[in-house]
């Protein structure tokens, strides 16, 4: 008990300051803890049911219900409690879950680092969270790189939901986020894939400009606005209003993909990142042309969880990530 009660303070501190001061190991009080019983909770935590956590670990219902036995006495806390909806973690038990899982996988990660690694033979599940625009940006080049290199890599795709990413990677939900982020603790990595700015896409021949276009003939047509938000309010929108303008919106979509064919069909107007925007205007025919009013380059990267910084599989996904950010695409791929 005293020496995880000191794990526990060392963590809480650490989200608090950039060092901690070494914390002593009492050998002799954690020899007694079987390592067993925290692989066991970690599974009740995130199950949430002896049944399923019992399958999950891979013994016997009675064998797990014994565990949380041990583990109630070992803690001094209920840990899980009967409630309508089934298992409910009580507050301590909820407040364990990170630095827990986080524990488990530095275990795991010292058990495997010396452990040569090999692309072409693993076999695992990457759950990867980005906006469409980034996926039809990278993923084609991706999957592809995948299929040469470790076909036995597989990919979850989900879109990114900036309110919810960081509980995500905490929770082991999601392995890798990628997209705008601009918040995060001291757990939660982050790594830069590629800058990215914005330019306007429009149908030249519905619209019957030519670029470049200037701010008047920019405000004269109804625009389309992408927002993850959920918001009729964007970063032009913001640009505009410090020059005393305003634009007139068409429609607002979570979609970027959509929005191309949309400019295509309609006399409307779309400011877009460049990389998505150019290679659609080379695909469907359409305009390109720079935006009459300031905005900022965006920076898109990669968000994951500490306790994966050293992991093989996850560091080399990152780094083929980066290079793909880094490579022109083949012709004919966006």
């Amino acid at each position: 008990m005293l020496a995880l009660g000191r794990v526990d303070v060392a963590i809480a501190r650490r989200r608090n300051r950039p060092t901690v001061t070494a914390v002593a190991i009492d050998h002799i009080d954690l020899s007694r803890i079987d390592l067993n019983l925290l692989v066991a909770l970690d599974a009740l935590l995130d199950e949430r049911s002896v049944t399923r956590a019992a399958a999950r670990v891979g013994i016997g219902q009675s064998a797990m219900s014994s565990s949380l036995a041990r583990l109630r006495r070992l803690f001094d806390d209920e840990l899980l409690t009967r409630a309508p909806d089934g298992m409910r973690p009580t507050p301590r038990a909820l407040k364990m879950v990170e630095p827990l899982r986080a524990t488990l996988r530095q275990v795991q990660a010292l058990v495997h680092r010396e452990e040569r690694f090999d692309p072409a033979t693993l076999e695992r599940t990457f759950t990867v969270s980005l906006p469409d625009s980034v996926e039809a940006l990278l993923g084609p080049r991706l999957i592809a790189q995948l299929r040469r290199e470790a076909p036995g890599i597989r990919l979850l795709l989900r879109s990114v939901d900036r309110t919810r990413v960081l509980d995500e990677l905490d929770a082991d939900r999601v392995d890798l986020a990628i997209g705008l982020f601009s918040e995060g603790q001291l757990h939660h990595k982050q790594r830069l894939l590629y800058r990215d700015s914005y330019v306007v896409l429009f149908n030249a021949a519905l619209i019957g400009l030519q670029p470049p276009i200037g701010l008047d003939d920019y405000l004269r047509f109804p625009h389309v606005l992408t927002s993850l938000r959920e918001t009729a309010h964007g970063v032009v929108d913001d640009a505009l209003a410090l020059i005393g303008r305003a634009r007139v919106l068409a429609v607002t979509t979570p979609r970027f993909l959509v929005v191309p064919f949309m400019v295509r069909a309609a006399p409307v107007i779309a400011t877009m990142h460049a990389r998505l925007a150019n290679a659609f205007a080379s695909a469907l025919s359409l305009s390109v042309s720079p935006v009459p009013v300031h905005l900022d380059d965006v920076p898109i990267s990669m968000l994951w969880h500490a306790s994966y910084d050293h992991d093989p599989a996850h560091r080399w996904l990152r780094d083929l990530l980066v290079r793909l950010a880094h490579e022109p695409p083949a012709p004919g791929i966006i």
